[in-house]
């Protein structure tokens, strides 16, 4: 559990209980007679063929994944178009459209990515590797992407072909968009955005970025994390010059050393937390549901900030949640053990909070360095951008049919640690919102970009009704 330490502490305020989650309304339902186990085995089938599709990022290759979509959509009587920002770097996207009489306003886009991240092979199981599909007797489809995140575009996809054959009488055109090189350069989504986003128009967007966990906050309870917004992203080196010389003579003031310093004042700095509006009511959600002392604490900003700060700064997850954090993830000097080199450097990844100044941020990790032999080289940066969430109909939607006949879940908005593809698209004035239909517990969450990495024809099954 992420939070085990607040049935211990004392209650010093009393709680006003949080509003419940929207009800269901009876136009939820729009769909009848479906039968969900036979989608779920279908989208587990869609998801096994992509699967074995190599998109892994770099190279890609997403026209690849795209023409495997596109050609089981066609067979859903539903039309498709590939744009490629670069050879073989294609994006797929397809339309269903509402009587033009009964159009009430732009369309909604369901939006994922058909890249995945890299993986090392000979790390996984025998027969259930990266690029398998393998579909086990458990009934768990293996490989990279399962979660992140070729399993919403076969959720999506799915959405799609249970809208048409239904034949529900749409308000807004349907688009599915499944993109390029989200993983490394969003250059994909960047080029929809400026070559192609007068065709295409959506006034939301529904996009990885959340997704459900189980024991988040309380044992047997689940928390569907609906994201807002995004925290920013500064990528750059820390650089240390010094003394260059042989490796067999240690000297004083070598770059190295100046640049091991730089990292342990990086790590020593001390940062205060910040909590934003959308933890706040994530956090009264869980409470309200759970009840007790513990429940009334999560219902009460004062109480968080004053009782639960430690517990949040102790775990690696929630403190990347309430902190502006620069973490070194790679370090490089001279290539040969025996040269001692005049510049040592190290990459720096910064993730922003809302209401962060990057500049600022830069400026003041180096007051922290104070060195004058070493310099921040920032080559990016990524400005945080949320999406307002209070009364909008499309995120109330997701999180009614979140916990729709599930009294032990609960849902909530949060500002993603990491970026995706809705930033580039915010910057436009659309409304995305991280959804991805699939609860997890922590030991599966860890496979995305890590070994093992599957998702259940159960899971599937319950994502493809929500």
């Amino acid at each position: 559990m992420l939070l085990p330490l607040i049935a211990a502490l004392p209650l010093v305020s009393s709680a006003q209980p949080a509003p419940p989650p929207p009800a269901p309304r009876p136009g939820d339902v729009l769909v009848a007679g479906v039968d969900w186990g036979a989608t779920g085995e279908e989208a587990a089938r869609l998801l096994s063929g992509l699967l074995q599709v190599d998109t892994v990022n770099p190279e890609g290759h997403e026209t690849r994944g795209a023409v495997y979509l596109a050609a089981w959509l066609a067979r859903e009587g539903i039309e498709s178009e590939i744009l490629e920002y670069a050879p073989g770097r294609g994006s797929l996207v397809a339309r269903l459209s509402a009587d033009p009489a009964a159009r009430t306003g732009p369309p909604i886009c369901l939006l994922s990515h058909l890249d995945v991240a890299e993986f090392e092979a000979d790390r996984w199981p025998e027969g259930k590797g990266p690029l398998s599909g393998t579909i086990d007797e458990a009934g768990m489809i293996w490989g990279r992407g399962a979660l992140d995140m070729k399993g919403l575009t076969a959720l999506q996809a799915m959405a799609m072909a249970t809208i048409a054959r239904s034949g529900i009488p749409l308000q807004r055109d349907l688009v599915l968009l499944s993109v390029a090189d989200e993983e490394v350069g969003n250059a994909g989504m960047a080029f929809i955005a400026e070559q192609h986003w007068g065709d295409i128009g959506c006034s939301h967007v529904i996009n990885e970025g959340g997704m459900g966990v189980t024991d988040l906050f309380f044992e047997g309870q689940g928390v569907y994390t609906i994201s807002v917004g995004e925290k920013g992203a500064v990528w750059g080196r820390v650089v240390a010059i010094g003394a260059p010389g042989h490796g067999s003579v240690p000297r004083d003031e070598q770059s190295i050393d100046r640049l091991l310093d730089a990292i342990d004042a990086l790590e020593d700095r001390r940062v205060q937390p910040r909590w934003h509006p959308a933890l706040y009511e994530t956090l009264a959600a869980a409470g309200a549901q759970e009840g007790g002392l513990a429940g009334a604490i999560l219902q009460k900003p004062a109480l968080v900030r004053a009782l639960l700060k430690g517990t949040f700064l102790d775990n690696p997850v929630t403190r990347a949640v309430v902190l502006d954090t620069a973490n070194i993830t790679g370090l490089g000097g001279a290539m040969q053990p025996n040269v001692v080199p005049g510049e040592a450097w190290a990459n720096l990844d910064a993730r922003l909070l809302p209401g962060t100044d990057p500049d600022a941020f830069v400026a003041q990790l180096e007051a922290e360095i104070d060195s004058p032999h070493v310099r921040i080289e920032v080559d990016s940066v990524i400005e945080s951008n949320v999406s307002e969430w209070r009364g909008d109909p499309l995120y109330e939607a997701l999180a009614r049919r979140a916990v729709a006949g599930r009294p032990d879940v609960v849902a909530g908005p949060v500002i993603s640690v990491g970026y995706t593809d809705s930033a580039v698209l915010r910057d436009l004035g659309v409304r995305a919102y991280g959804f991805v239909p699939v609860m997890v517990d922590a030991e599966q969450l860890a496979t995305m970009h890590g070994d093992d990495e599957r998702v259940s024809v159960a899971q599937l099954t319950s994502g493809a009704e929500i």
